[in-house]
């Protein structure tokens, strides 16, 4: 489990960081996740579209690269995995519920 921030880089794309990691989810132009340390501004990598389902889950793809004109969706296996995004499709992405949270430090 972790807390990840979401922050809004324009409309419809987000940045996504782990809070705990300090590092940007990224997805590479060969369709694999990875976290990336970015300080002053947003990899083109790390750039995500925002696509809140019908199912009121979130859905997450690269803004910016694309596998034969489809998009590559953040998707983790059963088991937690990364998938490549060339693999993934809108049913079997990573699912978030994003909700606010109050940290006390």
């Amino acid at each position: 489990h972790g807390i990840l921030e979401i922050t809004s880089v324009d409309v419809g794309i987000v940045a996504i960081r782990g809070i705990g990691s300090n590092l940007y989810l990224a997805i590479s132009k060969k369709g694999e996740l990875y976290g990336a340390v970015s300080i002053l501004n947003y990899g083109v990598n790390c750039r995500l579209k925002e696509r809140i389902e019908e199912n009121g889950y979130n859905t997450y793809a690269s803004a910016e690269w694309r596998n034969k004109k489809r998009q590559m969706f953040v998707g983790l296996s059963a088991h937690g995995r990364p998938l490549r995004g060339r693999k993934t499709r809108r049913k079997n992405t990573m699912k978030l519920i994003p909700m606010p949270v109050d940290i006390k430090w």
